[in-house]
């Protein structure tokens, strides 16, 4: 991963863990269902943004390489991987 794009990631992915931190407090306080579920829906934004820097850098660097690289089964694998993830994120 690219420093720019971990150093972002990171940044997103902490501020992640503090809403979850938040979410395990308001728990505990019995806080009213529905906030607990609008804090949840907006942790899973979060992640999905988070995901979406990721899979950026990975087109931007690992695939943009091998295709610069006209490695044929590495460019077939880097495809393959991509689709395997968007797959995955469907669901």
């Amino acid at each position: 991963m690219r420093t720019e794009a971990k150093a972002a990631v990171l940044k997103r992915l902490k501020r992640i863990e503090g809403q979850v931190r938040g979410l395990v407090r308001m728990v505990e306080e019995d806080r009213y269902c529905i906030d607990v579920v609008t804090q949840l829906s907006a942790v899973r934004v979060a992640l999905r943004r988070a995901e979406e820097e990721v899979l950026n850098d990975h087109i931007g660097h690992c695939v943009e390489h091998a295709i610069m690289s006209g490695d044929k089964a590495d460019q077939r694998r880097k495809v393959a991987e991509l689709m395997d993830v968007l797959k995955r994120a469907e669901r």
